[in-house]
């Protein structure tokens, strides 16, 4: 198992950035993979953006560019560094863990963070 803590949300001007962060109760070594996931108003969660163990990140085409995962196995964490943010980023962000045990797959989410890009 592990819990989840997301933090870094808030109130952005389209074109700003901000940074979101993910800790984690336990080591991220191990975790097969950690990712980010938003879901805006009226729309289904989909994934932002993630990080497999041993460092290869997959990107949602609408963030590709302008976002950054990030991982710090020493602090386990991962961050997201979002850039050149658009309105239509605007959503909640979940943090989610993904542990594979034998043909098991369990995914752990955070609580989310709120992020509003408005003017």
């Amino acid at each position: 198992q592990v819990q989840l803590v997301e933090s870094g949300g808030g109130l952005v001007q389209p074109g700003g950035s901000l940074r979101l962060s993910c800790a984690a109760s336990r080591s991220i070594f191990s975790i097969y993979a950690m990712g980010w996931y938003r879901q805006g108003p009226g729309k289904q969660r989909e994934l932002v953006a993630a990080i497999i163990s041993g460092g290869t990140t997959h990107y949602a085409d609408s963030v590709k560019g302008r976002f950054t995962i990030s991982s710090d196995n020493a602090k386990n964490t991962v961050s997201l560094q979002m850039s050149s943010l658009k309105p239509e980023d605007t959503a909640v962000y979940y943090c989610n863990a993904r542990i594979v045990s034998g043909r098991n797959e369990l995914d752990y989410w955070g609580q989310g963070t709120q992020v509003t890009v408005s003017s």
